[in-house]
């Protein structure tokens, strides 16, 4: 054989081998810690996936608020990407699964040898019917407090409140020394979402809470209301200027030492991270008080979208992700932890440590806001009727709104 047909055939192998050509990622991390960790797992891709020039396309905007959007659109338009950030549960399956525009991956996940590398709970919502549709990239904790370790010296706070009302107290205190008790932003209306979901956790507790959702529990309970009170209580704890401002700008203020205290997902602990703060010196946390024996569960994850333009490519993007390797590269940036089970946990700082223990002991819940636990219609009304609790503090109406919402999703009322 000549030598040149040769050196074609070497080629044409190590093109199939190694993959050329274009892959594009669609996601909306761009804030600080989320964005660091995707540009190293891109730049870890890229390693082994030299000739394969990846398209970050990213959407700006909190919990995918902005390119969620987007992203319907060009699935509606047959455009999709080669593959995009979703969140496992009801997300992913009702939007994207059930109407058809993805493609099972549970046989690639058994020829790659990971398909029982990943917890069974998290694998539970990353599948409809049996098959498995996206693959868990991490693990966030959603009932999380974060607060700033100097304020918290200055009001006399050394363990963590148990309670909502001890809670309160500290709020108070911070509040009484000229600092905002507890920040909030809220300008994309999920954040308002997501600490409410918070607090009908700590009124439903796990069992209930996760009854809420396979409808062997009503949401006609004494829990709702006590759930909208406790809101109310925390109200005179924030900020004036809370619907103008972000989760970052929220999280920011309890960095520059203006707020005590701020309710969000461990992204947060990613984002305090590349201000240079250190977890358990700068900033301290604890589970939101009466919620310590459950786990709130945010999964990101990556799957196949039917017609994907560099399917190969995105199969390659894929396997990557589902890898040790990657997830130990991103997860620790991104301030989250691996959803393998046999990740490295020597890479994870003190408080993704916390997070790994209680992952693996406690009860798991999952989040409305980040489209784990309901369908985006009920997450979406849940999140203009607390946005609009916050101003009127009308606990009637807003517990109405609610019972409309699960109505709508044939959830159970009474």
């Amino acid at each position: 054989m000549k030598r040149w047909l040769i050196g074609l055939l070497v080629a044409c192998f190590a093109l199939s081998m190694f993959g050329s050509g274009q892959l594009e990622i669609f996601s909306w991390w761009t804030g600080g810690g989320e964005e660091e960790g995707l540009l190293a797992l891109i730049e870890l891709f890229n390693e082994q996936y030299p000739d394969v020039r990846v398209i970050n396309a990213t959407v700006a905007g909190g919990a995918g608020v902005n390119a969620k959007a987007v992203l319907k659109t060009r699935m509606l338009g047959n455009n999709p990407p080669d593959s995009f950030q979703v969140h496992a549960g009801e997300e992913l399956t009702d939007t994207y699964v059930i109407t058809g525009y993805m493609e099972p991956i549970t046989q690639y996940l058994k020829d790659w040898g990971v398909y029982d590398k990943f917890p069974p709970s998290i694998m539970e919502i990353c599948s409809y019917k049996g098959e498995v549709y996206s693959i868990p990239v991490n693990v966030h904790r959603g009932n999380v407090v974060f607060y700033n370790m100097a304020i918290a010296k200055e009001i006399g706070m050394t363990s963590a409140p148990r309670s909502m009302d001890e809670f309160r107290y500290y709020l108070q205190k911070a509040k009484d020394k000229g600092y905002i008790g507890l920040s909030l932003g809220d300008k994309d209306k999920w954040e308002a979402g997501h600490l409410f979901e918070t607090l009908l956790l700590s009124t439903y507790g796990p069992d209930r809470y996760n009854k809420l959702w396979d409808g062997s529990q009503s949401f006609d309970h004494y829990a709702l209301r006590k759930a909208f009170e406790r809101l109310a209580s925390l109200v005179p704890f924030f900020n004036s200027d809370h619907a103008a401002l972000t989760w970052q700008d929220a999280s920011r203020l309890v960095y520059e030492k203006r707020a005590f205290a701020n309710i969000m997902g461990d992204w947060a602990e990613g984002y305090f991270k590349t201000m240079g703060w250190e977890p358990g010196v700068d900033f301290g946390w604890f589970a939101v008080p009466e919620t310590q024996d459950t786990f709130m569960v945010v999964s990101d994850t990556f799957g196949l979208p039917k017609n994907a333009p560099n399917r190969e490519n995105a199969l390659r993007w894929l396997q990557f992700i589902a890898s040790v390797e990657a997830q130990d590269t991103f997860n620790p940036i991104k301030g989250s932890i691996p959803a393998r089970m046999d990740a490295d946990y020597s890479k994870y700082d003190v408080y993704l440590q916390w997070c790994l223990d209680d992952f693996a002991t406690l009860a798991l819940s999952p989040s409305i806001a980040h489209g784990s636990a309901a369908p985006e219609g009920f997450a979406t009304a849940m999140n203009d009727v607390v946005n609009r609790f916050i101003t009127t503090l009308n606990v009637d109406q807003a517990i109405q709104g609610i019972f409309f919402a699960a109505e709508d999703e044939d959830y159970t009322i009474n």
